[in-house]
């Protein structure tokens, strides 16, 4: 025998095994997919907006390109408000929105995000992981055709831009005001008139008149959007988003037909998209807050009798819907019964 083409066949069989060894055999076994997650967010706001780009990044390294996830801003393949609308219908395979978008078909939605005098963003990790929050969300979630997972927080909201100062609960009469999810059923008790705005057409309502106020997240964004130059006056808190919580939501039938492994990435990728979203704001809100003093913006505290009327507004709007929503009450005695435990009056 030929020593010299035995060696030479040796060593290419040694090179095709070493390979073989360096590629996991689960990444092998890997299935190639393709999947469209559409946002409720515009491109420009890229913290929030980049909370679904980092998760559908992660998903991809993880699975060494086999999954990909291609992100679409609000309003190209589905209105930025009807988004998990489209994946419970299977029209779209997932979504990255806020829960509370939803509240209108059920107020159950809005305890997945944040509700009125709810919890804080590390509150709501904690109810969520470890509390049975998210199991309790997603039992809800099922009878929508929906799976969710926590993916990004805001952390604790502004409370909103006026274009007239507000000295009293008096002042909030007959406005009409921007306000997101649940919160805005609320505010409706102490005069405001919710209107329910995507975030990339706030700023041209406020500009023209069509809304007299606005909220939104934070200093960093708001100041990406420049609702300061029509509405100076800056109120805190967001005493109805303490830490608004995003989700990842995915269609229950698309959902079962990924491997177990594909689900686990999935998981990991949204923790650490949640985590990943909150950190970037604690970042870059407080130089965009002295950005927007400088500029002309007024920050203030609302006045006392504001923030008592609408923490009065608030409970009795629990009990009402919790009087004819067997769902609802489910959700809000069990993260009440949390936040008591953790905060206790």
């Amino acid at each position: 025998m030929d020593r010299r083409k035995f060696f030479k066949r040796a060593s290419v069989t040694a090179a095709g095994a070493t390979a073989a060894l360096a590629t996991p055999a689960i990444a092998q076994s890997m299935p190639e997919l393709k999947w469209r997650m559409t946002s409720s967010f515009p491109k420009a706001l890229d913290t929030i907006y980049g909370a679904a780009e980092t998760f559908s990044r992660f998903v991809k390294e993880a699975t060494d390109g086999k999954f990909q996830i291609q992100v679409f801003p609000g309003g190209e393949i589905a209105p930025p408000l009807e988004a998990a609308n489209e994946v419970g219908k299977g029209n779209i395979e997932m979504c990255h929105t806020a829960s509370y978008y939803y509240w209108g078909k059920d107020p159950t939605y809005a305890f997945a995000t944040a509700v009125p005098f709810g919890l804080n963003s590390r509150q709501q990790n904690a109810w969520m992981y470890y509390g049975g929050g998210m199991d309790l969300m997603n039992e809800f979630y099922a009878t929508q055709n929906l799976i969710g997972f926590p993916c990004g927080n805001t952390g604790a909201q502004m409370g909103g831009w006026f274009r007239k100062e507000i000295k009293s609960v008096a002042d909030l009469q007959g406005v009409k005001m921007r306000i997101g999810g649940f919160g805005g059923k609320v505010i409706t008790k102490v005069g405001v008139v919710p209107q329910q705005i995507p975030g990339g057409q706030i700023y041209e309502n406020l500009e023209k008149g069509v809304i007299d106020a606005a909220e939104w997240v934070g200093p960093y964004d708001d100041l990406k959007l420049g609702f300061y130059k029509v509405a100076p006056y800056y109120y805190y808190p967001g005493w109805w988003e303490g830490g608004a919580m995003l989700h990842t939501m995915v269609n229950t039938a698309k959902w079962a037909e990924l491997p177990p492994v594909y689900q686990s990435i999935i998981k990991t990728a949204c923790q650490a998209a949640n985590s990943d979203m909150q950190a970037a704001y604690d970042f870059k809100n407080p130089p965009a807050l002295k950005e927007l003093v400088a500029l002309g913006a007024k920050p203030a505290p609302y006045p006392q009798d504001v923030m008592e009327a609408c923490f009065k507004a608030a409970n009795e709007t629990y009990a009402e819907i919790s009087g004819s929503n067997e769902w609802f009450k489910k959700v809000h005695d069990h993260m009440m019964a949390y936040r008591k435990d953790v905060w206790p009056p």
